[in-house]
């Protein structure tokens, strides 16, 4: 089936569902990209510090799927900014991707405390997209007061701000601040899954795939829970980014465009907000 897309702020069109591939080894990578092109998926996001930018291109070329049906995404990392770091970053990135073009790269952190490299990075996007190595740019994890920021130096507008949001963790404020800039917000750990990862939440880590309401409302229409959070994430217009190197989970994360979320589930899952954010806060990073 053909993937429901998105529209960027310039026009170019984003698959609604992507797969994320990070903590996975290169190895799981490779076979976690070609399971995905293979069930479905045409959107990848990778990026530089997750160390599998060459597997996702292994992968991208066993699954024999033609360049021109893909949307890949990948970041810069924080090392990398810079006006002439973040060129290379793109170069080197291109070349492990096995691409001429990324369709949509991103700055990985706010960086905050090194404001004026992440501006310069930032302005090596906008130089990337003028000549047409990029099809679109954007940021992560960055807040309000980043993208405030950010938007009173940048002549291009971000397309896409990737943040940590799931139902534990929906920050509405940023979502409605990224919506005013005409910023598409993309959710990494669209199911919750920093609040279960290993080394994460410590020993007060609640599991949203646990979650009486979501597990309630999964039963109610013969779904799982991990699918209950993903229908809910684009019905509200996001982009998810769900990660699994299992080929039975990758298949189940995909199977969420044969049902809808009435009203009320839809208020009973943004009523489970805890306002707790359970990855790094980008202001310290």
């Amino acid at each position: 089936m053909s993937v429901p897309e998105l529209t960027l702020n310039n026009g170019v069109q984003l698959p609604t569902i992507g797969l994320g591939v990070f903590q996975a080894s290169p190895e799981e990578t490779v076979g976690a990209v070609r399971s995905a092109l293979e069930t479905g998926y045409r959107h990848i996001d990778t990026a530089t510090a997750y160390h599998n930018e060459e597997a996702v291109g292994q992968g991208i070329r066993e699954s024999g799927v033609p360049r021109d049906e893909l949307f890949i995404e990948t970041k810069v990392w924080i090392a990398d900014y810079g006006a002439e770091a973040t060129l290379r970053a793109f170069e080197n990135s291109a070349r492990k991707l096995g691409v001429e073009t990324i369709d949509l790269l991103i700055l990985h952190q706010p960086a905050p405390h090194h404001w004026e490299q992440t501006l310069a990075a930032y302005h090596a996007l906008e130089e990337l997209l003028g000549q047409g190595k990029v099809r679109a740019i954007g940021v992560s994890n960055f807040q309000k007061n980043h993208l405030e920021a950010l938007l009173k130096e940048a002549s291009v507008v971000p397309a896409v701000n990737q943040i940590e949001l799931h139902p534990y963790f929906q920050e509405k404020s940023l979502v409605a601040a990224n919506a005013k800039a005409g910023i598409l917000t993309q959710a990494w750990s669209p199911i919750g899954g920093i609040t279960f990862y290993p080394g994460w939440g410590g020993s007060e880590a609640r599991s949203t795939l646990k979650d009486p309401t979501i597990v309630s409302i999964a039963q109610a229409h013969g779904k799982t829970p991990a699918q209950v959070m993903l229908r809910w994430g684009i019905q509200e217009g996001r982009s998810v980014i769900p990660k699994s190197v299992k080929p039975s989970r990758i298949a189940e994360n995909f199977d969420i465009f044969d049902f809808e979320l009435n009203q009320d589930e839809m208020k009973a899952v943004d009523g489970l907000d805890t306002g707790v954010r359970g990855g790094p806060d980008p202001n310290e990073f």
